[in-house]
């Protein structure tokens, strides 16, 4: 199963590819992102082909997403929604399932904990794929940690 996660953002879209047959591995991982000189649409537009080719390229059985947060700022809260949407547009093109779940589930399932760092997540990521992610943007470990989320959701709740 290979599974493509995505943490949205306008600035910097995470994305990481994982596979699983009898263990667990990285495929790819990176960030899209999309000039911030850009319009709002041409910035969405970017997330949306550049999803699509990743999709293209590798394949995926599904996709994970994390889903929106509630946050004061209501407009930056709309468009972290309008980057997650063109991210779903892009799965619905090659009818890819999508899971969706919250930071908080995504933490949970990699550290224990609910409420962790950027760091320990990242930390989990790397030895969860026996990688070293180094100086890469958080957004694309957050991603990694997405679709881990999903395959130990799916191992385990057979999804």
């Amino acid at each position: 199963m290979k599974i493509l996660g995505i943490d949205p953002g306008l600035v910097n879209t995470g994305f990481g590819i994982v596979s699983y047959k009898k263990a667990i591995e990285a495929i790819d991982y990176g960030t899209i992102s999309p000039d911030k000189h850009l319009s709002l649409s041409a910035r969405l537009h970017t997330i949306y082909s550049d999803t699509k080719v990743l999709i293209e390229k590798y394949s995926p059985d599904c996709l994970s997403i994390e889903e929106v947060f509630y946050s004061n700022n209501v407009k930056t809260t709309m468009k972290l929604g309008q980057a997650r949407g063109a991210a779903l547009i892009a799965a619905a093109d090659f009818n890819l399932a999508v899971y969706e779940y919250s930071a908080r589930k995504i933490k949970l399932s990699l550290t224990g904990n609910g409420r962790s760092t950027k760091e320990q997540v990242q930390f989990m990521v790397e030895n969860r794929l026996n990688i070293k992610l180094g100086d890469i943007k958080n957004d694309a470990s957050d991603a990694l940690a997405a679709a881990l989320c999903h395959e130990q959701q799916f191992r385990y709740n057979d999804l």
